[in-house]
């Protein structure tokens, strides 16, 4: 489904992500892991559209999307949960959702009543400003609002960032039913366990570049990923 191929970007004379290819296949959950300046949400950033590669394709079912605007790039079928869920604090839960369906001119409330029963609180809060909920709640709905443009691929940056580990495991559960209800899945993780506990593959980022790639199964069982990542 999405092949990234020798991707480099830069922030000014700094390269963020050096060389970099991977791949995505359609059904998938793949996690990409790394320490702090790793280059993981720029990598995020760039298959959304947010960032331009200096050189290298992101291709995204047979098409060519390195240059295509992010907008144009939901239409698509991309969507994006950012780092730390950009919310618009002063709109309400409901026009939260209904942002993400901006693309669409169809009708939304089956879609709606799909992400109440994934998330029964945020019908509950249907008319609270956004900015007024809970770091879980609001994890919920910048979730909710990425599905809200029917995406065939979703971008997921740190879901669990800041959250009680209840809701961890929450929001984890929920990503890995989306997987299995058919939504291919690039996840950005620091919690590696939890990260490995629903993946399929992943891919390490070290220092802008991929270090390592391989099954879960694999992954667990080497040494330098046992020392960097899962305390052992």
């Amino acid at each position: 489904m999405l092949k990234i191929q020798n991707i480099s970007v830069l922030y000014g004379d700094i390269t963020a992500l050096r060389d970099v290819s991977m791949e995505v296949e359609e059904g998938e959950l793949i996690t990409v892991i790394g320490a702090n300046g790793a280059g993981k949400t720029t990598l995020l950033k760039m298959i959304s559209g947010l960032l331009k590669p200096r050189k290298g394709k992101i291709i995204f079912k047979d098409l060519d999307i390195t240059q295509y605007p992010a907008d144009r790039i939901v239409r698509l079928g991309i969507s994006h949960c950012p780092e730390e869920r950009r919310l618009f604090p002063k709109m309400t839960v409901l026009e939260n959702l209904e942002m993400g369906a901006y693309t669409r001119t169809d009708d939304l409330r089956d879609d709606l009543e799909r992400i109440y029963t994934l998330f029964p609180r945020l019908k509950e809060r249907l008319k609270q400003r956004a900015g007024s909920l809970s770091g879980g709640e609001q994890q919920m709905l910048a979730v909710g609002r990425a599905l809200m443009s029917r995406p065939d691929l979703m971008l997921f940056d740190e879901p669990s960032l800041g959250l009680a580990p209840a809701l961890v495991e929450e929001v984890s559960g929920v990503i890995q039913s989306l997987n299995k209800t058919g939504k291919t899945i690039l996840l950005v993780e620091q919690n590696v366990e939890q990260a490995f506990a629903i993946s399929h593959r992943a891919y390490v980022l070290e220092n802008g570049c991929v270090a390592l790639t391989d099954e879960i199964s694999k992954l667990r069982e080497s040494d330098g990923i046992k020392k960097a990542y899962l305390g052992a």
